[in-house]
This record gives C-alpha cells, structure tokens and sequence, in this order.
C-alpha cells in the first residue's frame, strides 16, 4: 500500500498550487514566477534584497523583473518604505481564477488519484440542509460492507466525516442536527454517538488541533475512516474527503502515510481554491 509522505508546513500552500508541468517553456518568465511566488509565501510587503534572496536572484536582477511586473500591475511599491507587494493586476488574476474553478469539479477528478494510490475508497461529501450529504463515492479495489452512495448521509456525530464539519462550521448551522441525532437512537451505518454532548465538543476540538478525523470499527464494524477538510480562500470550509476502508488496511495514525497523503490532498486543493492558512 502507498505510504506517501507530505511537508507539514503550513508556508508551502501557495507553492503545492503549482504544478510541475513537462515541455520547454520560457525561462524569464519562469523566474519572474518565482518572485511573485515568493510575494504569495510571504504574505506582506518585502524589501528589495529580501524578495531577491526568496527567488534566489541578485538584487539588479530582481529589480528589473519588478520594473517590468510594476507596469503590468502585477506588482507594487510603496513610496514610503521602498517595499514591493503584489499589485491590482494580480488581484484580478486571482478573483478570475476563483470564479472559474468549480470546488465539486476540482475534487471529482483529483479523487480518482487517491483512491488508486490509497486502495481505499474515497467520497466527498458538503454540508446540505439535513447535514453532510454524500455527492461522490470513487470506489477501490479493497471493498466494504456498508451502505455508501450518492445522496446518503453521514452523522454529524458518529463518522469521522460529521465531526470534521461540526469541527469547523458556525455552531448555529450544526447544533440543529447535532441536537436530531442526539434525540434519536438509529443504528447501522447511521448511528448516532453515545457520547454526552460536552464529550462532543471536546472531539470537535480535537479535530480542529489535528486538522482531520479518524474513526475505527465505528459506526460500521471492521470498517474505519479518515476525514479532512477542504477550505476557501475565505477560509470556509467547502468540502470534506474521507478516505474509508477495511479495519485491517486503513492506518488511522495522524502520522500514519495515509493520514499525510490525504492530508497532503486536501491542503493541495484548498491552496488551489485561495486558502492559505
């Protein structure tokens, strides 16, 4: 089973969003990337031999790039302190592309990947008004017992996926369901946690320090779940990927290779949304 491995720092979103891409290119503008990449990974306004040494060129060469991005608007200076900051052009490049990426879209092709590198089954799922909905099932090799599809839905309380919404959605949103479930006592594949609703809020917590959830032999016997967040550039959350399987192949570790990866996947397509937390 592939064990990948991912950087944990947070700094390294805005480059995950730039793919290697094969074929001869042009190198200036290739260099050009790697200052404004560098303005992204910063976050604020850089000094000339600063911005330099991120891209890794000497200051003359530097300026002569930023003489030419401040003509563009992609780059500009502040009179007062001399330092440079992405400009108005590279707002409008930034809100087109966010109009024009569609979040189900973006998950639907990369999961296919996923589930082929994990050999375990892999669904999106969002938040719809009678909780978290399921809208895609990528099925693998290594199949389970449980009642899976399109249109079902997860708890809020008992899958991992649930308690990953309820980590990072406005109470006012989740507290309604929390309250149906916790009232109701279903079982199988919906049922609910036997968990007091002060032991809940705890485990949201705990999901949000994690950044994912993980769920053992619960609420399907023999099959466990891993769940993470995917976030806008408003830094709300969109969707949620779960990756579930048998007992026996799914590694529930948060330092496992199948937590990394999938975590590794979901900040990669929150970076490509805007989000850079």
């Amino acid at each position: 089973m592939s064990r990948a491995q991912t950087d944990n720092n947070p700094e390294d979103a805005a480059a995950i969003a730039m793919p290697a891409v094969a074929g001869r290119g042009v190198q200036s503008v290739e260099i050009g990337g790697r200052l404004l990449n560098s303005l992204v990974l910063a976050s604020q306004p850089m000094m000339l031999r600063d911005l330099a040494q991120a891209a890794e060129l000497t200051p003359g060469q530097a300026h002569a790039y930023l003489v030419s991005f401040r003509k563009l608007g992609l780059v500009e200076q502040d009179a007062a302190s001399g330092r440079y900051r992405l400009g108005p052009f590279a707002l409008h490049l930034g809100l087109a592309r966010l109009r024009n990426t569609d979040p189900y879209r973006l998950a639907a092709t990369a999961v296919v990947d996923l589930a082929e590198q994990l050999e375990l089954m892999v669904t999106i799922t969002v938040w719809g008004h009678a909780g978290p909905t399921i809208v895609l099932v990528q099925e693998s090799s290594n199949q389970i017992h449980a009642n899976v599809r399109p249109g079902g839905l997860f708890t809020v309380s008992g899958t991992a996926t649930g308690k990953v919404f309820a980590a990072y959605l406005p109470r006012k949103l989740v507290e309604p369901v929390l309250a149906a479930e916790l009232a109701t006592s279903r079982k199988g594949w919906s049922a609910t946690s036997d968990m007091a609703p002060e032991e809940l809020l705890a485990e949201f917590e705990r999901v949000r320090r994690a950044g994912l959830c993980t769920t053992v032999d619960n609420p399907v016997p023999g099959v466990s779940a891993l769940a993470a967040p995917i976030f806008d550039h408003t830094g709300r959350i969109m969707q949620v990927i779960t990756v579930i399987g048998p007992t026996a192949k799914v590694d529930v570790s948060p330092e496992g290779g199948q937590a990394q990866a999938l975590l590794a996947f979901t900040r990669r397509l929150s970076a490509e949304l805007g989000y850079s937390g």
